[in-house]
């Protein structure tokens, strides 16, 4: 079972899941806004972009922009439009990576 430390409403709790499949209806649910989602869109697709931009080119330097534009998109479009805290600061990176992943691919294909 993983256990993630979440606040809410100012107050710790923990939230429990069995499988990343539990935890991606609850993931998305902290990205129901359309422009925080489609923020974290932009922010993923320009991040990958630059990613393979810097590994082809062998620019290291070009690697620190991949966060920093990820992240840039994602918590502004959630302090300005979902109004919530990123999951950043409450889950593990790498679950929440696949769930941003998914995300993404599922919102570039029109599922969601």
């Amino acid at each position: 079972i993983w256990t993630f430390p979440v606040v809410l409403m100012n107050q710790p709790q923990q939230l429990k899941f069995k499988s990343l499949e539990e935890f991606y209806p609850y993931y998305l649910s902290e990205h129901s806004n359309l422009i925080n989602r489609k923020l974290h869109v932009i922010g993923t697709c320009l991040g990958i972009l630059i990613l393979l931009y810097a590994l082809i080119s062998f620019n290291i330097k070009a690697i620190l922009l991949v966060p920093l534009c990820g992240y840039g998109f994602a918590w502004f479009g959630h302090f300005v439009f979902e109004k919530n805290i990123p999951a950043t600061f409450h889950f593990n990176f790498f679950q929440l990576l696949i769930c941003l992943l998914r995300m993404t691919f599922e919102a570039i294909i029109g599922k969601i």
